[in-house]
């Protein structure tokens, strides 16, 4: 080969090379030109290419496999699927969240309705069979729940079942459920038992649950309508106070406020039956007139107001201040005013007394016109308060009033609305004292005196409410607390380190359910006893239980119980309960106990009690000062 030939042999090798190579930089720049634009056209800017040579790297992360796929075939349309190398991930799928687990539950006269969605793992049929028990044949179960296979949330169990103890009670309810959520909604009967129904709610709701109370109450029927007001110079007071609307009622409380000082804002209840339109109108005209006359009582009853003068009061202001109620009083309203002589009672002036103990007892002392009125007073009174429990001893006094019988049945018939108290009858006055567990005890006597004593309504009342003795709370009595938390230490056990007074962390589970029931208990004084075994000196096992007790104290202030009512004694092993001879029965024997000091019920009656003595002794000395011959009866 000659030198030109080689020559030329080596520029066309290197013409071809440099043409391929611009050929394939050219091929490189369209294809990812063309890739490119198909990406961003099918809005996929996530994924990412490279060309190398006639190679189409496709690289990036797809959302899932269907994004992925479609972007390989999209670019396989742009250039030649064998050219594409597929290097995407896809996206690791997130696990699907679980639904939100509610169920409603709906009961009326006609059965129960349930529907939402519950987990597939709390059994269905279990809890439809359970709402069937609750139902017991009295109303058909409408099942529209829906389940999903999810785990059972926190705290779902404990709601349910709260729900449905709380569904058991209310026959006219919708209880709306979530894991940590319980809605209810009822109808209760009255007033008492709505303030029952919130009360039994509140204390048994699990603290993982927020618990709404939605619990309406009908307006309650009241008649006669009755307002009770009291003023004693600048001091104000409500025995009982009523009204038709809100709106009625804070114009009576205005009213209040403004001729005394009220020590806290009182109840007025709303009801239905307001005798007149002009009530509210009717009330600020009395009580001004009665801040005229410097003080005295107010008994509205209906369209009937009796307005007592203070016994201080002069004549003159008297006679000008009912001259002027009289006419500036609303139309339909009568006015009975009373300026009483000043009230003794030293034996001279005629007195029927009746004392009913926080026991059970009624003695019943005084004068009665005559053997025939003692007779319906005693046969009234074993109906209202047993016939084992009337003690009656009363003398003859013909010349009683005529509304006598009638003044002392009204006495008996309010005290027997009471827990325990004592009334005092006289010709122009009536007073009663005493404990209930109403809220409402107060408008009651005052509107069942107001219609029985009519014109000659000059009584005093004085009733002290005490929620220990309210029902409508559920509050345990002091035995009921005892044995709800010895009931708690049964099932489980306050166990402390060996020869230690520190309390285990398994056992602080059972202090945390004694000192729910402690805070109910407030009031019940309580001890709280530390026991040991025989095993050890007797001393040092005596001085271990007391730091026992003493440890268990220290809780439950830990646990913001109030812990006044409560002692600690540590026994050591003098109080066994089983045989130290065996591992079993020293285990028993190591243990805390709780042991009812005093009844809290009585202890809340004391006042009344003392109020009682006092009151039979002072009509003890007034029936001996007369030398008179007292005719009992005893059942």
């Amino acid at each position: 080969m000659t030198p030109k030939s080689i020559v030329a042999f080596i520029m066309a090798a290197l013409l071809s090379v440099g043409g391929s190579y611009l050929a394939v930089g050219w091929i490189e720049s369209r294809s990812e030109e063309l890739v490119n634009a198909t990406l961003l056209d099918g809005g996929h800017d996530w994924a990412e290419v490279n060309v190398d040579g006639l190679q189409v790297l496709l690289n990036g992360t797809a959302p899932d496999e269907a994004t992925r796929f479609r972007v390989v075939s999209a670019v396989g349309r742009a250039v030649d699927p064998d050219r594409i190398v597929d290097d995407m991930g896809v996206r690791v799928s997130e696990p699907t969240a679980a639904p939100k687990f509610t169920v409603e539950m709906l009961r009326n006269g006609d059965g129960v309705s349930l529907i939402g969605l519950i987990p597939a793992e709390a059994e269905r049929d279990a809890f439809t069979d359970t709402i069937e028990r609750l139902m017991d044949n009295s109303g058909k179960v409408t099942d529209m729940l829906e389940t999903a296979a999810f785990p059972t949330p926190r705290g779902w169990d404990a709601a349910i079942e709260f729900a449905t103890q709380a569904l058991d009670d209310l026959p006219r309810s919708k209880i709306s459920v979530s894991a940590d959520r319980v809605e209810v909604t009822a109808i209760s009967e009255s007033p008492e038992d709505k303030r029952r129904i919130e009360t039994y709610l509140a204390r048994r709701a699990p603290s993982s649950v927020q618990l709404i109370m939605n619990i309406t109450a009908p307006r309650p029927v009241i008649s006669p309508f009755t307002l009770r007001f009291e003023l004693n110079g600048e001091q104000a007071s409500f025995d009982a106070c009523s009204a038709d609307t809100s709106q009625t009622r804070n114009a009576i409380l205005r009213s209040a406020a403004s001729v005394g000082t009220l020590p806290e804002r009182p109840t007025c209840a709303i009801g239905l039956g307001v005798p007149s339109p002009n009530w509210a109108k009717a009330v600020d005209v009395a009580m001004k007139g009665l801040k005229q006359m410097g003080g005295g009582s107010l008994t509205f009853s209906d369209a009937d107001i009796t307005l007592v003068a203070l016994d201080s009061t002069t004549q003159a202001t008297f006679d000008r201040v009912v001259g002027d109620l009289d006419a500036t009083l609303p139309e339909v309203f009568s006015l009975h005013a009373v300026l009483p002589e000043k009230i003794v009672s030293d034996g001279t002036v005629p007195e029927f007394v009746a004392t009913h103990s926080p026991e059970g007892s009624l003695q019943m002392r005084g004068r009665l016109p005559n053997d025939a009125v003692e007779n319906i007073v005693g046969s009234y009174a074993r109906a209202q308060f047993g016939s084992e429990n009337v003690y009656l001893a009363t003398r003859d006094d013909p010349a009683l009033p005529r509304n006598w019988p009638v003044r002392v049945l009204a006495g008996l018939e309010a005290l027997a609305m009471l827990e325990s108290g004592v009334v005092t009858v006289q010709e122009d006055y009536l007073e009663l004292r005493g404990v209930s567990g109403s809220k409402t005890a107060s408008n009651d006597v005052s509107r069942l005196l107001a219609g029985k004593l009519s014109d000659s309504a000059n009584f005093e009342i004085a009733i002290r409410y005490d929620e220990l003795l309210d029902t409508t709370l559920n509050i345990p009595t002091p035995q009921e607390c005892v044995d709800r938390i010895n009931g708690i230490l049964a099932a489980g056990k306050i166990v402390f380190e060996p020869s230690s007074a520190e309390i285990t962390e398994v056992a602080g589970r059972t202090i945390d359910a004694i000192a729910e029931i402690a805070k109910q208990c407030e009031r019940t004084q309580m001890e709280i006893g530390g026991h040991t075994d025989s095993q050890g000196r007797e001393i040092m096992n005596e001085e271990l239980s007391q730091q026992r007790a003493d440890s268990v104290l220290l809780a439950l202030q830990q646990r913001r119980v109030r812990t006044r009512n409560l002692s600690a004694k540590g026994y050591g092993e003098a109080v066994p309960i089983a045989d130290n001879g065996t591992e079993a029965g020293r285990e028993a024997n190591r243990r805390i106990e709780f042991k009812l000091l005093t009844d809290a019920r009585a202890a809340a009656t004391d006042d009344t009690a003392e109020d009682t003595g006092e009151a039979a002794s002072s009509e003890q000395t007034s029936e001996d000062a007369e030398g008179a011959e007292a005719t009992s009866e005893q059942n």
